[in-house]
């Protein structure tokens, strides 16, 4: 019988990312892992980078033509031919702004390690072809973030989340 192939996550920070507490980026880490899990996920390349607004600004204009800086964005690796590496396929890239972050969490009233997890879950739903670019998409994808996250940080045994169809985007 031969094993599932684990998912890999890669954890990066730079710049003004790397200020951030070592157990917060490892906290972070271990719940994505388990949001990946609760996606139904197996055998995927994933990377987490923790960056700053610089970055995020300079990758927000060369990707998607907006002058300014943005919190999130995810970049796909499916769309390509791709080599798996040692059995894996690569999913693709999160790349979050700390101090975006860190100014939203603010904003809402609660921590910053809470929403660091909240924009990776939002990463990981977009590189599975998820967007809200209309009110309805906005209703799926939101609703499938908030079922991984809750399935994430329940304690024990971690619950596949199933995966709603969408009308647009496929994988």
């Amino acid at each position: 019988m031969q094993r599932a192939v684990r998912s890999k996550l890669t954890v990066e920070a730079r710049g003004r990312g790397r200020r951030l507490a070592a157990g917060t980026s490892r906290t972070l880490a271990a719940r994505l892992r388990r949001a990946i899990v609760a996606a139904g996920l197996v055998g995927v390349e994933l990377s987490l980078s923790l960056s700053d607004d610089v970055e995020m600004h300079a990758l927000n204009l060369a990707y998607a033509n907006e002058d300014h800086a943005t919190d999130v964005l995810s970049f796909a690796q499916a769309e390509g031919p791709h080599v798996p590496h040692a059995g894996r396929r690569p999913l693709g890239d999160i790349v979050i702004s700390v101090e975006y972050a860190a100014r939203q969490a603010k904003t809402a009233g609660h921590t910053l390690p809470a929403e660091l997890f909240h924009l990776a879950v939002h990463g990981l739903v977009h590189l599975l072809g998820y967007d809200h670019r209309d009110a309805r998409e906005e209703r799926v994808m939101f609703g499938y973030e908030t079922a991984l996250r809750r399935s994430a940080l329940t304690p024990g045994p971690i619950a596949t989340i199933s995966a709603p169809s969408r009308t647009r985007r496929s994988l």
